[in-house]
């Protein structure tokens, strides 16, 4: 087994509160970096292996109107496509020229635990001046990213696109490809994002109800139930506009590095098929990817295949990759509009034939809520809850938590969810009802059986995500039939050669996306044996939804929710498979 002692305070340390350090009044006498856009990054490739060279600095880079100083990967922001080939070795060495400590994982590859690059779990980091060389096989294909895993370093720049070529052809035809990353960038340190959002939890929230959202409700639902469920928010001390941590208020959405108003391009010429590569790759923000006039065959999720399912719209977690393909038949612009998720902004770039016509964004729809079906919480609500669930078929299958009398959590926990419901059919809050086709992991199929997806899993642990917006902690408590823990220390044991069923309970009223290194979940979705594989599942507020694991890579590996600051405050954990 590992011998690396895992200590949280390690972890913190390997970049909490040094990304200032390199910044602090240095003189720039000229913009060095650059933003090309997604370029890939010049290698050396032999009969067994890739090879890449990057460094990584922190630089001044124009940004729209105003000067920004992320972290660039040889001169790039946001850092450059790298390519590797399945069957081959990678052999990528990484020079860290920063004045602090940093590292690169390799976010959804299955690789050796010594080569995952996580400080404080599974390496001490790069150190300034250092170079570290990533070595490792390539047993996979499709589309994936890379980003640091150090401090907040992810929410300054540091990430980019990672392709794995497969050996064999592909069960889809295409005419060209893009790739489309989706990320948050903000002026402020992450640091100050961080202490605003301990201070005050809807610091950057600039979407609050008003009196006049108050008088709507009476006239809609009339004066008791409206009261009744206020009152039932203010119990909880929550919003129900608590969509989003961070929001348009400090953050600018981009796609490939560019903001709204700098007019990116994408060509294609009219009948091509193209494939559309969207990676994740924001610190904080979920988005809802849509191409008005278009509609967009989902073929790849988190790089595995999928049964082909045509969509007018998906919501793509923080750290998820969908791969698209899309026929744009005229000769006229499309928009590649990527709204967050809580309405505060968008991200937006062109698909078109030409570089003189740009596409315009879509109207922007208004702030969310959220209603009822995320509040199951211990209370009847007069039945209400019962109702509207009924009829719902549960496709998690024969996976439901623990009747627990009580539990541990404390202050940690704002709320407390009783009931769970499963929601694989359920695209997220404001997605559902509408004659538009949008995604839900229910209609994710594999194209190849899970071999032994009727086996009975060796070991259940349940995982219990809490959170109190209040004070701004995040949890992720394990169950495993005997004991509760939470600590980062306390390590989560998944027998090696095993298969494990994960049980995740979303005790908040926030989403989260959770990511295992190291290994697949297989999604329970009702789609047996054609289970799909990921390696990041979002868990909606008050949600069940059960993964199967085989542990089948040893070593130590982070598990911890992809949000950048909830990881950072508490909802981290370490599986020990062995």
């Amino acid at each position: 087994m590992p011998t690396l002692k895992i200590k949280r305070r390690n972890l913190l340390k390997a970049g909490l509160g040094t990304a200032i350090s390199s910044l602090l009044l240095r003189p720039f006498s000229a913009l060095s970096a650059t933003r090309p856009g997604i370029k890939a990054l010049p290698g050396r490739e032999t009969d067994s292996a890739v090879y890449y060279e990057i460094t990584i600095r922190r630089e001044p880079l124009l940004m729209g109107m105003n000067v920004g100083c992320p972290i660039t990967l040889n001169g790039q922001f946001p850092g450059p496509l790298i390519r590797l080939k399945e069957g081959k070795d990678a052999i990528i060495k990484v020079t860290n020229q920063m004045d602090e400590s940093t590292s690169i994982h390799w976010h959804g590859v299955i690789l050796p635990y010594q080569m995952d690059g996580v400080p404080g779990v599974v390496f001490p980091g790069i150190d300034p001046g250092e170079t570290f060389t990533y070595h490792f096989p390539v047993r996979q294909s499709g589309t994936y990213w890379y980003h640091s895993h150090t401090g907040l370093q992810e929410q300054l720049g540091h990430y980019g696109p990672l392709i794995c070529d497969p050996v064999e052809p592909e069960p889809y035809e295409y005419d060209r490809e893009h790739v489309v990353v989706l990320s948050d960038w903000t002026f402020e340190e992450p640091e100050t994002v961080l202490m605003h959002l301990k201070k005050w939890e809807g610091y950057y929230n600039y979407q609050k109800r008003t009196i006049f959202d108050l008088l709507s409700d009476i006239s809609k639902k009339g004066l008791i139930n409206t009261f009744r469920t206020r009152a039932m928010w203010a119990k909880m001390r929550m919003n129900p506009r608590d969509i989003a941590d961070v929001t348009g208020a400090t953050y600018t959405y981009l796609i490939n590095g560019f903001g709204p108003d700098e007019k990116h391009v994408l060509l294609f010429r009219p009948g091509e098929r193209v494939r559309l590569r969207i990676i994740n790759a924001s610190a904080s923000t979920y988005f809802d990817f849509r191409i008005p006039g278009l509609k967009m065959t989902v073929v790849q999720a988190d790089g595995q295949n999928v049964e082909p399912v045509e969509v007018d719209e998906f919501r793509i977690a923080v750290a998820e990759t969908y791969d698209v393909i899309v026929n744009p038949k005229a000769k006229r612009p499309y928009a590649l509009f990527a709204e967050a998720m809580d309405r505060s902004g968008f991200a937006l770039a062109s698909l078109t034939w030409s570089r003189n016509m740009l596409a315009k964004a879509p109207p922007r729809r208004p702030p969310l809520e959220r209603g009822m079906e995320a509040m199951a919480m211990n209370m009847k609500m007069n039945g209400q809850m019962d109702k509207m669930n009924m009829g719902q078929k549960d496709l998690c299958g024969d996976c439901s938590p623990k009747g627990h009398h009580s539990y541990p959590f404390g202050p940690d926990a704002a709320m407390v969810v009783n009931r769970p419901k499963c929601m694989v059919n359920n695209p997220g809050t404001g997605l559902s009802g509408t004659e538009r086709r949008v995604l839900c992991y229910a209609d994710l199929k594999s194209l190849e059986p899970y071999s032994q997806a009727e086996s009975a899993p060796d070991k259940t642990i349940e995982i219990h995500l809490t959170g109190n917006m209040e004070r701004f902690i995040w949890k992720m408590w394990a169950w495993d039939g005997k004991r509760w823990s939470s600590r980062f220390e306390e390590l989560l044991d998944f027998p090696l050669r095993k298969r494990v069923r994960i049980i995740f309970i979303n005790h908040t009223m926030m989403d989260h996306p959770i990511h295992l290194h190291g290994m697949w979940m297989r999604v329970q979705n009702g789609s047996e044996p054609f289970l799909p594989r990921k390696h990041t599942v979002n868990i909606k507020p008050s949600e069940k939804l059960c993964v199967e694991v085989d542990v089948d890579a040893f070593g130590n590996w982070a598990f911890h929710c992809h949000i950048l600051y909830h990881m950072h405050t508490g909802m981290f954990r370490v599986v020990r498979a062995c």
